[in-house]
Order: C-alpha cells, then sequence, then structure tokens
C-alpha cells in the first residue's frame, strides 16, 4: 500500500479489528487512517445526560416526558453499532454530544429535556471498520438522520469566486478520499471531523394529520403536468421575485391560476425530498438541478423554501399543497427511493452507509462493492426490514401529515428487484398493495431500472399505473415517418390494452407521454436530430442517442420560416395525439409554451435558463397557439367521457348490425383489414363510438357522449379521406384542426361519405352526429 500523504498520519491494527483497511482473505494487514483537527473555532461541550425516552417512532418528536418535562424524543435505527451519540449543534456550530445508552431491538433512543423544535442534530454511529465485509461505521463522520423532518444547510463544499457552490470537502468522505493509491483509497479510514461540512437534521414538530380537502380526482380523468418547483417558477413575472423558484411561489395565485387555465388536474413535482449534489458536478462548477439525488427523504428539500429551513420549509411545503388543492389540483411526487446520493464505496458518508451500510445497500458478493441496478452508484435494499420501513413510513408520512396524493417511483423496477431478479411479488409491492394509506393513492411506476432483466413496462400489478415509453417510441415514430406499419401505433392511441388488459387493469394504468423531463422538449423534439449536451462538461458523451426526434429540415435555430411552420405544426399533432389517446396523458411543464432547451437532452445539471421555464414566451404570437390547443384539447377530454375511457374497448358492436366501440378506418373510408395494419401507410382513422358508453357516473347513471373520429395523417403532402356514413354517422363537426396556428376549425361542417382533404401533416377531431 502507498504511504500516508504527510499530512496525514497511519496507524496499525495488528488485530484487523476495524480501524483501517484490511486483506481480502480476512488476514491481518498494516491499518491506515488519516486524521487531523477540525476547523478552527471548532467545539464540543460536554456530554449531556439523556433520559432514556422510547424506541418508537424513529426521528425526533417533541414531546413530554411522563413527569411533564418538555424535551424531544430521539430514535435511530442503527443495526449492527457498537455505540450511538447524538449530537446538538447552536448557532455557532458548538456541539454537544449526547451518548444514547438505551437500545431496543436495535434502535438506540432517549429523551433529552429542554430540546425543541428548531434544535439542529445528527448522529455519530460507532461500530467496526471493514470494508471488505461491508462494514463503514466512523463515528468522525456526522450522520444525517434519515427520519430528518427538516434539513438546514447544503451538501456543497465553500463558494468560489463567482460564487458556484465549490466542490465537497475531503472531510465528508469515510474513507481517504485523496489517498495516492486509489484502488484501496475506500478502505482507509479518515478520521477527521465531517460534522462542520455538512448539513443537519432539524427538530420539527409534527404539523398533525393533514386537514386540507382533497380533490380526489378520478384516474380517468387525470391530466399529469410534469414541472420542477423552482424551474416553473423561478422567471414568472407574476410571482414576486422573493417567492420565486419556492414551494410559496408555485402557491401563489399567478402560478395557480396558470395551471387551471390549461386545465390540468395534477402536478407531478420533480424530487422534492432533500438531495445532494454530486461531487463530479461540483467540480464543473454544476449542480444537480433536477435533484434525483435523495438523502433526505421525509425532509422538504430546502433549496426551495422561501422562509427559512428550520423546519419553515415543512409548513411552506404543506400550505403550497392546501393551495393547489383548493384549486382542484392533485400533487404527486416524484421519488427517488432506489439509491442515495451516497454512491458506491467511493462516496462520501452522510447518512446510511455510516448508520448500517450492508442492511441498507445491496452489496456485491464482493461486499466493499455496491450493487448498482440505478446507475448511480448504490441501490438500496427495499428486500430488507429496515430500509423497506424506511420506505414506507416515510410515503405515509408525505401522504398523512403533508397532504400529497401520490408518487411517481423513479426506477421502480429497483424496489421490485428481491435476491436479485425483479419479482412482483416483492416485500416493497405486497406491503404498498395492503397498506391502509397508500393503497388509497395514485401509484405510477417508471417500470425499468439499468439492471439485467430490469424493463417491465406492463408487469407492475394491479393498482398501479406505470410511464409507458412504448406510447412515446411509436407516437414520435409515426410523426417523424419511420413507423414500418401501424400495428403499435393504434394499440397505443387505443390504451395499450396488449400491455394493461389483464389482472383487472384500465386503460389509465397507461401514463402517457411524449416528453418528460428527462430528454428533448417537444419544441427540441422537432428542432434537432442530435442532442447538444456540450455545456453538462461531459463531452457530449451523456443524454441518450436514441432520441426519436427529426429537425425539420434544419439542425436547431434560427431556422428558415417554412421550416419553423412545418415544427410549430408538428408540435401540435404531438400535442393533439397525446391528448386525445386513451390513458392518462402526461404534458412536460413548458412544451405548451414551445420551451426550448437548445437540443439538450439530458439538462440535470443546468440549473439556469435552460431549464427554467421561459414565460416570455405566452407574449410570442407564432407560439401562443400551442397554448390554446393544449388548453382546448385538455377541456374537451373533460367534457367528453368518451375522450377519457375508465375501461378497454371491446372490439364489439353495441347490438346486432350495430356499431363496434372502436373502429380503424383508411382513409378511403372502410374499416381496416389485418393487412392494412402493416401496409406502411402514413394516415389513419379512429371512431370512437357515442351513445352509452359502458361507465357510470358517481350516481351510477350510464354516461353517454357523442362519437367522435381522429384522423392522424403524417405524411408531407394532402390525402383525401372519406368520412364514414352510415351506421356511424350522419355528419361531422370539427373541432380540432392541427394544420391551424391555434388548432380550432369554428363552424366547419362535413356530410357523412364527404371525401375532405387533409393537409399533409395534420391530426383533425371531429364529432359526429347522427345515428353512432
Amino acid at each position: 500500500m502507498s504511504s500516508a500523504p504527510e499530512q496525514q498520519q497511519s496507524q496499525v491494527s495488528p488485530d484487523g479489528d476495524g480501524n483501517g483497511h484490511r486483506s481480502p482473505d480476512g488476514g491481518g494487514a498494516a491499518t491506515a487512517t488519516a486524521t487531523g483537527p477540525g476547523p478552527a473555532g471548532a467545539s464540543v461541550r460536554p456530554p449531556r445526560a439523556v433520559w432514556p425516552g422510547r424506541p418508537d417512532p424513529l426521528g425526533a418528536h417533541p414531546g413530554t416526558a411522563p413527569d411533564g418535562t418538555r424535551g424531544t424524543y430521539f430514535a435511530l435505527w442503527a443495526g449492527g453499532a457498537e455505540a450511538v451519540e447524538l449530537c446538538l449543534f447552536d448557532d455557532d456550530g458548538t456541539e454537544t454530544r449526547a451518548p444514547l445508552t438505551d437500545s431496543v431491538h436495535e434502535v438506540w433512543h432517549g429523551f433529552l429535556p429542554g430540546v425543541g423544535p428548531g434544535q439542529r442534530y445528527g448522529y455519530r454511529v460507532h461500530g467496526r471498520w471493514d470494508p471488505w465485509t461491508g462494514a463503514r461505521w466512523n463515528p468522525a463522520k456526522l450522520l444525517l438522520d434519515p427520519y430528518a423532518r427538516a434539513v438546514d444547510g447544503e451538501f456543497t463544499g465553500p463558494p468560489g469566486p463567482d460564487g458556484a457552490p465549490g466542490p465537497l470537502p475531503p472531510e465528508v468522505y469515510g474513507h481517504v478520499r485523496d489517498w495516492p493509491d486509489l484502488p484501496v483509497a475506500d478502505t482507509v479510514r479518515d478520521n477527521r471531523d465531517s460534522a462542520p461540512f455538512v448539513p443537519k437534521g432539524v427538530v420539527v414538530a409534527s404539523p398533525g394529520p393533514y386537514d386540507g380537502r382533497r380533490p380526489g380526482t378520478p384516474w380517468a380523468g387525470t391530466v399529469l403536468y410534469e414541472l420542477h418547483v423552482r424551474g416553473f417558477t423561478k422567471r414568472h413575472p407574476g410571482i414576486p421575485p422573493e417567492l420565486r423558484g419556492t414551494y410559496a411561489g408555485l402557491a401563489h395565485p399567478a402560478a395557480v391560476e396558470y395551471l387551471t387555465g390549461l386545465g390540468v388536474t395534477a402536478v407531478e413535482l420533480l424530487p422534492v425530498h432533500q438531495f445532494a449534489h454530486e461531487e463530479h458536478l461540483l467540480r464543473r462548477g454544476l449542480v444537480n438541478y433536477w435533484g434525483y439525488n435523495s438523502i433526505g427523504y421525509f425532509a422538504p428539500h430546502g433549496g426551495y423554501a422561501s422562509r427559512g429551513t428550520r423546519g419553515q420549509q415543512v409548513r411552506e411545503f404543506r400550505d403550497m399543497v392546501r393551495t393547489l388543492h383548493s384549486a382542484g389540483i392533485e400533487v404527486i411526487l416524484d421519488v427517488v427511493y432506489n439509491h442515495t446520493a451516497e454512491g458506491n464505496e467511493l462516496g462520501p458518508t452522510l447518512s446510511l452507509r455510516g448508520i448500517d451500510n450492508g442492511r441498507y445497500y445491496r452489496l456485491q458478493a464482493d461486499a466493499r462493492r455496491y450493487a448498482d441496478c440505478t446507475g448511480c452508484g448504490n441501490t438500496l435494499h427495499a428486500v430488507r426490514p429496515q430500509a423497506l420501513r424506511l420506505i414506507t413510513d416515510s410515503l405515509r408520512y408525505w401522504v398523512t401529515e403533508l397532504g400529497v396524493d401520490g408518487f411517481r417511483f423513479d426506477l421502480a423496477s429497483a424496489l421490485a428487484r428481491g435476491a436479485w431478479d425483479v419479482d412482483m411479488l416483492v416485500p416493497f409491492l405486497t406491503t404498498l398493495a395492503q397498506d391502509p394509506v397508500l393503497r388509497r393513492v395514485k401509484l405510477i411506476a417508471e417500470p425499468w431500472d439499468v439492471g439485467i432483466g430490469g424493463y417491465h413496462v406492463g408487469g407492475f400489478p394491479p393498482g398501479w399505473s406505470e410511464w409507458n415509453d412504448r406510447f412515446r417510441n411509436a407516437v414520435r415514430d409515426f410523426w417523424r415517418g419511420a413507423s414500418p406499419d401501424l400495428a403499435d401505433l393504434g394499440y397505443r392511441l387505443s390504451g395499450s390494452s396488449d400491455l394493461y388488459a389483464w389482472g383487472g387493469r384500465a386503460p389509465y394504468a397507461s401514463v402517457n407521454f411524449v416528453t418528460a423531463h428527462d430528454g428533448f422538449t417537444l419544441r427540441d423534439l422537432v428542432s434537432y436530430d442530435h442532442k447538444h449536451n456540450e455545456a453538462n462538461g461531459e463531452e457530449n458523451r451523456d443524454g441518450t442517442d436514441d432520441n426519436r426526434s427529426w429537425n425539420c429540415g434544419t439542425e436547431g435555430d434560427p431556422a428558415p420560416p417554412e421550416v419553423t411552420a412545418l415544427r410549430l405544426r408538428q408540435i401540435r399533432n404531438l400535442l393533439a395525439t397525446l391528448l386525445l389517446s386513451a390513458g392518462v396523458p402526461m404534458l412536460v411543464a413548458g412544451d405548451e409554451l414551445g420551451r426550448t432547451q437548445g437540443g439538450n437532452n439530458n439538462a440535470y445539471c443546468q440549473d439556469n435558463e435552460t431549464s427554467w421555464v421561459d414565460w416570455s414566451l405566452l407574449e410570442d404570437p407564432a407560439l401562443r397557439g400551442l397554448r390554446t390547443l393544449a388548453a382546448r384539447l385538455i377541456a374537451l377530454r373533460r367534457a367528453h367521457p368518451g375522450l377519457r375511457r375508465q375501461r378497454f374497448f371491446s372490439g364489439r358492436p353495441d347490438g346486432p348490425g350495430g356499431v363496434r366501440d372502436l373502429t380503424w378506418f383508411t382513409p378511403l373510408g372502410r374499416e381496416m383489414t389485418e393487412g392494412d395494419w402493416f401496409a406502411g401507410s402514413a394516415t389513419l382513422g379512429m371512431f370512437l363510438r357515442g351513445g352509452e358508453i359502458p361507465d357510470r357516473d358517481a350516481t351510477g347513471h350510464p354516461l353517454t357522449d357523442a362519437g367522435f373520429l381522429v384522423v392522424l395523417h403524417s405524411g408531407p403532402d394532402p390525402v383525401l379521406f372519406t368520412l364514414p356514413g352510415a351506421p356511424w354517422a350522419d355528419g361531422y363537426e370539427v373541432l380540432a384542426d392541427t394544420s391551424r396556428p391555434d388548432g380550432e376549425a369554428p363552424g366547419v361542417h362535413h356530410a357523412s361519405g364527404t371525401r375532405i382533404e387533409v393537409p399533409g401533416r395534420t391530426v383533425l377531431l371531429l364529432k359526429a352526429t347522427g345515428p353512432a
């Protein structure tokens, strides 16, 4: 092993008891640690006496002792630990340590009189240092309580001359990050104190059960709107500057009025759990903007709080939820329980790694290494009881106390793995299925991870909806002219019954999307053939190359007027296809405004104008029609149950000689045959039967609606389309026409049997009049 750096000192532990690194065969070996004083001025008060307390619930909870003394109960599960110290911090950083001597079933607990809300705290957990067996306890590292309700501070280093957050200091690593012999660096324990360099948990009084009125929007009536709290509000001119980028900003009337005006029923918030920034980003002067790097599963991210981070963020988040609920908008959280910000064995020691590395994380057979099904360095071991409890306790807290209405699980397949393979009977899924709180909220899976066998679109159990990337791919391919046939598109438009028509599932099991936070915006999808991620600092290697995009003849902007006009039409086509398909549509904030990221399809580290919604686009006459069209189609969907089916189409007629509930037509106005699906046509007609729909309203009455004909034509040239006659309809009223700048077609009617000209690259929505 290389010699220690000059400023560090080596120590020898001949019995290999965990003070350093051990040889892989388990024999004693020279052990090295890095030690050194903490920052100047840091001080530690004498230990404080602790009353016994109680082992449940976990976390920090202000309360009253049996004799009436006010204080806070602390409880930390730390399996395998030899000792646990609770550490309290004054505003000047002075630390008071309070040893927790009581332990029940590996829960270390105590009651501290006089400690109340606002107190900052953390833990030091003592145990073996033996990375070869997965043991990485290091009491020099202050650990964030996994159950902390609030976090004060950021996981960054001191800012540089430009004010950007600096790299993480080496003290926050449990091992010697800069050990000269890198292959064994993670085995060399760093004994320098990390407390001055890491955020602290905050004692927060429980807000109590959520008391707002929830919208309770049925799945079939849901329209999702994926947004970033900071990015959606940062540039909004109607939001006061001091509230932009915050929970309070999203609750501001200007933001709420926009959402209600658009007509969406739920916001799906990119991660709002407390998250940290990766070292490689900080070294490049960047940060993790999206937030898919969680470290505090109970704490609303402090960076989005306008009122303070000593617990105020909890109240601000809950007030935001209540305001959105009052406007009829549900709140769905994008949650990242598949991994944490601690990364692999070379990552920092911030929380779970130092509490019980081997029981919180999946380790390889070589327990020094992490099993990585997420592409982020580690995978939370959701099969183990304590990791599962952490996840489910967190979920219930966000529902019962903060009022959220559901969750979208990032890389959900990682949570559905048993010993290794994905198994839909794993504890995580069965626990949620029977939980009296969680089984009643909206559950959305991103049904894949990056591990072997991780792709499971259509495979999650009843009760779950899923992001349907097959919808995305089919729709993109159709409109860029790359579909070899129409068969796959037909399934996607009608709810993806080939994926979800089992186990009592319904069309709303499919969350349909054309774009998401990850990838091109809708405008960039029609403006770029290739990604342009140079600003991310990875030489354009990051981000997918499978964009299924088409730049309409010119790469990026500026573009000739005819190219710009075509791009706008293509955006309208994609919006219309999304909002007229069976299933749950998901829009991405700003797509309806024509937002661009300049071709960056992986803007996860761009906390700037690249990612923030540009509200000035509302004033652009050429783009204004996009939002108008989206709002009109959402309103039509809300008004017509035939456009938001609760059950899959059966393909059966409504009686002898009747009309099937779903009929497909060729441009000639005849029903499609099996061969037509594979003939390579660019035109498809979809007729949704009117009359009585096999759904009922809340009072049990049958739902009725008009019939609708949707015509999709992706070819560049006009096509003549014969409108189906009896028994389908006597005539048709055009409700939407994407060849027009705002998609409107006021007063346009056609008799059945008429051959109408459908312009190139156009979607028509027609309402049938007559018998069907």
